[in-house]
């Protein structure tokens, strides 16, 4: 376990733990280490929310399937970020969302439970988890937000240049790179793809954007 210290210092939930605490905190909340394969699926949608996943390597994403088979991004987690702690914290009897591995990964499973009941040891960190949950979740919520204000536009255009500008605002600079290639570019902002290639097109065309796979350039400042 030691060899993922670096990494979970990084991580918001362990912040104020000191690193001679770390290791008795982890067997605490029942941390075990797990590897998956890239499409593999980590936690189903339909499941009983019972763990907390802290990235360690590689990607996931949080997606939704619609009746009709239609994928939606919910996210997209990269290390040291967490995942199925809002699930853990509601409660959740059935997830409404399949976590999947984008890439090969490692991730360190904790047991909800252990996290959000009082510790029998009565540990000096365990209070300052709970502290730190409750802020990551409190973050998240407003992401969540922001990916409510993508998707409540009407249009493709106004998804897509609310979605960039969102973007440049969260990296301080206009030229940045996006963790989506096109088909999931359009799967999180909930349109079709083809739509989504015109709209692209259109927008280089008329020098507003600038943009080769991931990696767009806004570059000017009418983008309506």
């Amino acid at each position: 376990m030691q060899e993922y210290f670096e990494k979970l210092r990084q991580c918001m939930l362990f912040e104020g733990v000191a690193d001679n605490n770390l290791q008795a905190m982890l067997r605490c909340l029942g941390a075990r280490v797990q590897h998956c394969k890239k499409g593999e699926i980590i936690m189903a949608e339909g499941e009983k929310a019972t763990h907390i996943g802290v990235l360690l390597s590689g990607s996931v994403q949080l997606v939704r399937m619609d009746y009709y088979g239609n994928r939606s991004i919910v996210a997209n987690i990269r290390p040291p970020q967490l995942f199925g702690e809002s699930f853990v914290c509601a409660e959740v009897q059935a997830m409404p969302v399949s976590t999947i591995a984008t890439e090969d990964c490692t991730i360190l499973q904790i047991e909800g439970r252990r996290v959000l009941s009082p510790c029998c040891n009565v540990c000096d960190f365990h209070n300052r988890t709970v502290f730190n949950l409750m802020k990551i979740v409190a973050t998240k919520n407003l992401l969540y937000h922001q990916k409510i204000e993508v998707t409540s536009k009407r249009t493709t255009r106004e998804k897509l240049m609310t979605y960039l500008l969102l973007q440049e605002k969260e990296h301080g600079s206009s030229s940045f790179t996006i963790p989506f290639d096109r088909q999931e570019l359009a799967d999180f902002l909930e349109v079709e793809r083809s739509g989504l290639s015109t709209e692209i097109g259109k927008l280089k065309k008329e020098g507003i954007i600038a943009c080769e796979r991931s990696r767009f350039r806004l570059l000017t400042e009418k983008y309506s």
